[in-house]
């Protein structure tokens, strides 16, 4: 069985720009709840279908199969609602390799950095540009951004926070 061990940070500072290779990735959900998200996704001339169980924390199930490129976007073209866009940047530090997903569309603004890690206990170096950890907030998962876009409940928090408490 696949499994994916990962954390998630905001990203706070520019350090990681022009520092590693990126990508323009389009993907959307062809089911997308708590339980498990059935993804598709276009990296440039790659495809890839995704499954994913729920997440226990940093970890979960991952099953992740390359599909022609053609086949990639016909799926896409069958994923309701507007697709997630971002740039995706591959940055080495401290030995491990980051992906800073700097998003675009109805997620813009928006700025996270993932580590992959062979345990959930691995110890991590945190580079100067993350800021606090999102690795345990739903929202800020892929599928979950699909369904309620990140300036959706970036608007709500905002008013929230401007309110008085009585």
């Amino acid at each position: 069985m696949g499994i994916e061990i990962e954390r998630k940070f905001l990203v706070t500072g520019d350090g990681w720009r022009g520092r590693g290779r990126s990508s323009r990735l389009r993907q959307g959900y062809l089911q997308a709840s708590k339980e498990r998200s059935v993804r598709v996704r276009l990296d440039g001339r790659d495809g890839t279908l995704t499954i994913k169980g729920p997440a226990r924390g940093a970890v979960r199930a991952e099953f992740e199969y390359p599909i022609p490129a053609r086949d990639a976007a016909a799926l896409l073209a069958l994923c309701p609602g507007p697709l997630i866009d971002k740039t995706r940047t591959r940055v080495r530090f401290a030995g491990r390799l980051w992906e800073i997903d700097e998003y675009a569309g109805e997620n813009r603004g928006l700025i996270v950095a993932e580590v992959e890690l062979p345990r959930a206990d691995a110890r991590v170096d945190l580079p100067p540009w993350v800021g606090r950890e999102v690795t345990a907030e739903v929202r800020y998962l892929n599928a979950s951004l699909y369904r309620r876009p990140y300036r959706v409940w970036l608007a709500r928090d905002r008013r929230a926070a401007k309110r008085p408490r009585a």
